[in-house]
């Protein structure tokens, strides 16, 4: 029986219910299938696939063009889950009327439901004008990737008296603003469960913790496939980069030694044919035969 498509509006009513959301990245047509094959509530089309799809150092250097390729891969593919496709760095913090209309091209070429944006109080005023616009906005602060030359590195945030303070009057805010989830990344999990308490809207948290309303992994990060390093709240749940590994080499293996392809994985010609062919092609002269056409 098909799912019921997802929305901003029981996203919330989950919360209210005390479900947990269970939300996922992803960033092509095959994956959002298999996600959303499986009831994930959400697929997050992250910035993330600057690094772990595109081998971008960081998330700063993917473009929106690039971000609207991708999502719209991704909702070819899904028919029940909400879908969110997230800024990019310059996309949004340029001025409210680009903002808006670069928030819309996720909306209008992209087929998502939603977008993100990274930041606090200072990004509400752009919030609002999107979703002045009609467009359903995912906040998100705590580590904010596009921001980690200001941050210094990919660092924990909310560490301090006045950093948790800061987290939580944001989270407020962002819920004033009209946003319909909060993601809350890298912070420590006591935080997470203050802000989870303080508002109304569901926390979606990446390294925040069991108190979150809901989680979110980089599938490329949970499958084992991106491992070029493991923060502390990653847990694999599939190894699925050495299983690619394995099969390459053994389809290597099979091709060098000519075991693959076998008569069972060849298509073959008409045996009743297979006689006249193979006799033209004995007599035939192919050079003259080219030659005179």
């Amino acid at each position: 029986m098909a799912l019921q498509k997802m929305t901003a509006k029981k996203i919330i009513e989950k919360k209210r219910k005390g479900e947990k959301i269970v939300t996922i990245t992803s960033y092509d047509y095959s994956f959002a299938k298999i996600v959303d094959d499986c009831g994930i509530d959400l697929i997050l089309v992250g910035d993330s696939l600057s690094m772990v799809v595109l081998g971008y150092k960081n998330t700063l250097a993917v473009t929106m063009d690039e971000m609207i390729h991708h999502t719209k891969a991704v909702t070819r593919g899904v028919s029940n889950a909400m879908v969110v496709g997230d800024m990019p760095f310059l996309s949004y913090k340029i001025g409210v009327k680009k903002a808006v209309q670069n928030a819309g091209r996720f909306i209008q070429e992209g087929g998502a439901e939603a977008v993100k944006v990274e930041g606090g109080a200072k990004i509400c005023p752009t919030i609002k004008a999107m979703i002045d616009a009609d467009i359903q906005v995912m906040g998100h602060i705590g580590l904010t990737p596009q921001a980690i030359y200001e941050f210094g590195g990919f660092l924990v945030q909310g560490k301090t008296i006045e950093g948790a303070k800061t987290l939580i009057i944001d989270a407020k805010k962002l819920e004033k603003t009209g946003v319909f989830s909060i993601v809350l990344e890298s912070i420590p999990w006591q935080i997470a469960k203050l802000i989870t308490q303080s508002v109304d809207i569901p926390t979606i948290g990446i390294g925040a913790g069991s108190y979150c309303d809901g989680q979110i992994l980089v599938i490329n990060d949970m499958l084992g496939l991106f491992t070029d390093f493991k923060p502390k709240f990653l847990k694999y749940f599939g190894d699925i980069g050495n299983s690619v590994k394995m099969a390459v080499n053994d389809y290597q293996n099979e091709v060098k030694s000519g075991l693959y392809p076998d008569i069972e994985h060849s298509y073959e010609f008409p045996k009743e044919d297979l006689n006249e062919i193979e006799e033209w092609f004995e007599n035939t002269d192919l050079e003259n035969e080219v030659g005179e056409k």
